[in-house]
C-alpha cells in the first residue's frame, strides 16, 4: 500500500547525513532537529519495510546502544551532543550487522580529518581568510567537526546495506 513512499523515505538517509556534514562543517552544529527528522526517517523506513519486530527492536537496540556509548564519551568531553545525537539516528538505519563497519570506519575518517585539520590549520595560518567553516576558529576551540567522519562513515556503507537496493529500485 505504501510501497510507492518507501524509495522517497530511503533518500531521505543520504541527503540528511550530507546536510548534517555541511552543516558540522560551517558551523561546527549538528541541529536536534536534523537528528531527529534523520531518525524519524529511519523509523518510518523500518516501518514501511515491516522486517519484523525482531528486526525493528535490533535496530532500536542499536541506537540505543550508540546513544548510551555516545551519552558516556559525551560526558567525558570528547564529543559534542550534537555528534552523540547524530551517531544514535544513523545506528538506527544501519542496525546491529554494520556498526563494526560503521565504527571502524568513522574512526578511520575522524583520524584522517583531524590529521589533515592540522595540516590545514598549519599551512593556512598565514592567509587566515581562507581558513572557511570550523577552520576559521581552529586555532581558538581546537575540536573537529566528526560529523563529517560520521557522514563519510555512513554513505560508505550505505551502498551495501538493503536500504540502498530500495533506494535504486525508486
Amino acid at each position: 500500500m505504501f510501497a510507492h513512499l518507501m524509495p522517497v523515505v530511503v533518500a531521505a538517509f543520504p541527503i540528511l547525513v550530507v546536510v548534517a556534514a555541511v552543516n558540522d562543517f560551517l558551523w561546527m552544529r549538528i541541529s536536534n532537529a536534523l537528528s531527529a527528522a534523520l531518525f524519524v526517517a529511519g523509523l518510518a523506513a523500518l516501518a514501511l519495510a515491516a522486517p519484523g519486530w525482531e528486526t525493528f527492536g535490533a535496530h532500536l537496540g542499536t541506537a540505543a546502544l550508540v546513544l548510551v556509548v555516545g551519552f558516556a564519551i559525551f560526558a567525558t568531553g570528547q564529543m559534542a551532543g550534537g555528534d552523540v545525537k547524530f551517531a544514535t539516528a544513523v545506528a538506527l538505519w544501519l542496525g546491529w550487522g554494520d556498526m563494526f563497519e560503521y565504527v571502524l570506519l568513522f574512526s578511520l575518517w575522524g583520524g584522517g580529518l583531524t590529521l589533515l585539520t592540522l595540516a590545514a590549520d598549519h599551512w593556512l595560518s598565514p592567509i587566515p581568510a581562507l581558513k572557511v567553516g570550523y577552520l576559521g576558529g581552529f586555532g581558538g576551540h581546537r575540536t573537529v567537526p566528526y560529523g563529517i567522519a560520521m557522514t563519510a562513515a555512513a554513505l560508505q556503507i550505505f551502498p551495501h546495506t538493503a536500504w540502498f537496493a530500495v533506494f535504486l529500485a525508486g
